[in-house]
């Protein structure tokens, strides 16, 4: 978890980065313009080749794309998500209604979005708590200065909230107990092997909805072992995808029932559940128990202990109770990181065993 949430500097575009034809709004006359007071609806679910349906939302306060956005990607090629180089966000999903594609831009301080796919109406629907706009900032008080100086430099910090479990859960199991290098390559490498297409103007990006519950519980246990992950990981993943239907159900709970739901998998603790409960439901106090590296961030910022373990970190955070989650995004946008006394994690390999 420790640094996936920290903004990185903005680079040239790679060359899958470059922006697509057809990337730049929609003219009139190929596409419904909604204001962000209008309901989002079609006569019919937009065409995955055809115009997309479209929105535009007026955020009531800053907002920060690349802040609120960031922690959907998993990795510098996921296969889901995409940032180009003219500031766009593409956003690949599988929704209640089906896969669809979500296109992501500001036009000054108005958000234009675009949705292609079955799931276009859905995710339309949906822009505004995607991107914070039922988070309350203003419920966090700060009690140390780190926080309260990074919160004044970060006004467009907000906690997303997708509405959905599983495409957070599975790869937040794929990072349990190794590098996020090895979660990373094995999640893309399933999503690309058995996931589908987005729909969309998309195939320049490589982008790719990730398989349902059966096309997960399908995968052969070999690709598993292509894909390098251990037999933990996929029998937690596979026991996930028999009871989908329940554990989406926890998108609308509130956030000890959610985690409670979660951890009746066999497999998923604690830190996998409020991984995913950070990104489903936008939970400010889903506070990540079980980190190798948050425990120390967090001890060295707020006491100038980086030797600290989980129970003095809840301690530190005791003052954020029902904001723990925001506090350590704070803490680790703040820059105040201990450096490395140890070598990194090597990576493990179990494809040739």
């Amino acid at each position: 978890m420790a640094g996936r949430f920290a903004p990185r500097p903005t680079r040239a575009a790679l060359p899958h980065q470059a922006a697509v034809p057809g990337a730049a709004a929609s003219g009139a006359g190929a596409s419904r313009r909604q204001s962000a007071s209008a309901s989002v609806s079609a006569p019919a679910p937009a065409s995955p080749e055809g115009p997309p349906l479209t929105r535009e939302w007026t955020p009531p306060a800053p907002l920060d794309l690349r802040l609120v956005l960031g922690p959907l990607r998993r990795g510098p090629a996921d296969p889901t998500f995409r940032m180009t180089g003219d500031g766009t966000f593409w956003r690949v999903t599988r929704t209640p209604a089906g896969p669809g594609t979500l296109r992501i831009a500001r036009h000054g301080d108005r958000i234009a979005a675009a949705a292609w796919g079955p799931g276009a109406d859905w995710l339309l629907e949906g822009l505004p708590a995607l991107l914070g706009a039922e988070d309350d900032p203003d419920a966090f008080v700060p009690r140390h200065r780190l926080l309260a100086l990074t919160r004044h430099r970060r006004p467009g910090l907000r906690l997303l909230r997708t509405g959905l479990v599983l495409e957070s859960l599975i790869p937040s199991v794929l990072e349990q107990k190794v590098t996020t290098d090895e979660a990373y390559r094995a999640w893309r490498h399933l999503v690309r092997r058995f996931g589908t297409p987005a729909p969309g103007p998309t195939a320049d990006l490589g982008l790719h909805v990730m398989p349902d519950p059966r096309g997960w519980a399908m995968i052969p246990s070999w690709e598993w072992h292509k894909a390098n992950v251990d037999a933990k990981r996929s029998s937690t993943i596979l026991r996930a995808v028999r009871v989908a239907r329940r554990l989406e159900e926890a998108a609308t709970m509130p956030l000890p029932e959610a985690l409670t739901r979660l951890q009746l998998i066999p497999g998923i603790g604690p830190w996998t559940a409020a991984e995913t409960l950070q990104r489903s439901n936008g939970a400010a106090d889903a506070v990540t128990v079980g980190d190798l590296h948050l425990p120390g961030i967090v001890g060295h910022a707020l006491a100038d202990n980086r030797d600290a373990d989980d129970e003095e970190m809840l301690r530190l955070l005791t003052p954020y109770e029902g904001q723990r989650h925001r506090a350590t995004r704070l803490i680790l946008l703040s820059g105040r990181i201990p450096a490395r006394r140890a070598p990194r994690m090597q990576p493990g390999n179990i494809v040739n065993l």
